[in-house]
């Protein structure tokens, strides 16, 4: 199973069901269910199905869809992305406790799990 690093502040909206485009600087072609990853953490805290992915996306694209994603324009600016991507995730699931994984080095953006959830 490959599971996705995510900062805390963005997988908790995940998780909530506030934010369902993760937006990225590049496209994936990776496709179904995924582990979510705390970033910093060794835990894997939820799954989710990673059903599409759009872009890249015009500025008015990614503004106008603000309550799919979460992101202000002013912490858009902080990353520097050169082309915009939404990764579309639905039925996102919340594990209700947390599976430790080992980090390895280099990961950064996906984790490939040796085990499923």
């Amino acid at each position: 199973m490959k599971g996705l690093v995510i900062k805390k502040e963005w997988l908790d909206k995940i998780l909530s069901s506030e934010k369902t485009w993760e937006i990225r600087s590049r496209n994936t072609n990776v496709r179904g269910r995924i582990a979510l990853i705390q970033g910093g953490s060794g835990l894997v805290v939820g799954t989710t199905n990673l059903i599409e992915c759009k872009g890249p996306l015009p500025e008015t694209k990614f503004n106008n869809n603000f309550d799919k994603h979460q992101v202000t324009p002013k912490v858009m600016n902080q990353f520097h992305y050169k082309k915009i991507y939404a990764w579309i995730l639905d039925s996102t699931t919340k594990l209700s406790i947390p599976r430790p994984y080992t980090h390895p080095n280099g990961a950064v953006v996906w984790v490939n799990l040796n085990f499923d959830i």
